[in-house]
């Protein structure tokens, strides 16, 4: 299997009410997509457009503070002005994805009120205007605990399967496997930030030639339930 990462160049600057869709059919016309091809696009593009930015008021730490701790459902660990949050969507992340990184000065992002509804949404605007049957993925970037260093996960999904259950059957030696499942969608969205980066101004790209599982889910699926975390 040959992988090819391709950045979707072209969507430039996007602001509140922007027509989002309309602006990634335009930009991802020049790579032809089709049918297999996996769509990522990180959230900020999606938040913004959807109107989830916030004007700063006041001190910023402060009024950071008050933001996470409003976009949280509950405060998982604190240390100094970092803060480990649960998100209404079920993620455990810093600052409840409350961030201020490529956002207009003065500003603060959020996540998506709903990222997988996000992601269908514009699976299926891009699926219409190709003909043909794609996957998305909406990112962000994590922590990740006992490891040092960023990478990005998927927080919202369509048209495919979130993890890859090996559970039953067999390695190349014919061991069974009894817990393997593979976060496939988080490996996708990793892939794809190697060509976007993260001060590049590309917000999304297009993975072509791996051979997903089709099908409906969710990005809550990646989210260990609390009675298996050993660690809260």
């Amino acid at each position: 299997m040959t992988l090819e990462v391709h950045p979707v160049a072209g969507l430039g600057a996007i602001e509140p009410g922007d027509d989002l869709l309309s602006m990634v059919a335009d930009a991802l016309r020049p790579l032809q997509p089709r049918t297999g091809d996996v769509l990522v696009v990180t959230h900020k593009v999606i938040s913004k457009a959807e109107g989830r930015v916030v004007e700063i008021e006041g001190d910023p730490e402060a009024f950071k503070e008050k933001l996470v701790e409003s976009e949280a459902v509950s405060i998982v660990r604190r240390r100094g002005d970092l803060i480990i949050a649960e998100t209404r969507h079920g993620f455990i992340c810093a600052n409840a994805g409350v961030d201020r990184s490529n956002a207009q000065s003065g500003t603060m992002i959020l996540l998506p009120e709903d990222p997988d509804r996000s992601a269908r949404r514009l699976k299926g605007r891009l699926d219409h205007e190709f003909g043909c049957n794609l996957a998305v993925i909406i990112s962000d970037t994590f922590g990740r605990p006992w490891r040092r260093g960023l990478t990005d996960v998927a927080i919202g999904v369509a048209g495919i399967r979130p993890i890859q259950d090996l559970k039953g059957t067999r390695d190349w030696s014919g061991y069974q496997l009894d817990v393997t499942e593979i976060a496939v969608v988080d490996e996708l969205a990793s892939a794809a930030d190697l060509v976007m980066g993260k001060a590049s101004g590309i917000p999304a790209a297009l993975v072509r030639g791996y051979d997903f599982e089709p099908g409906e889910g969710t990005a809550s699926e990646l989210v260990r339930p609390v009675d298996e975390d050993l660690f809260r």
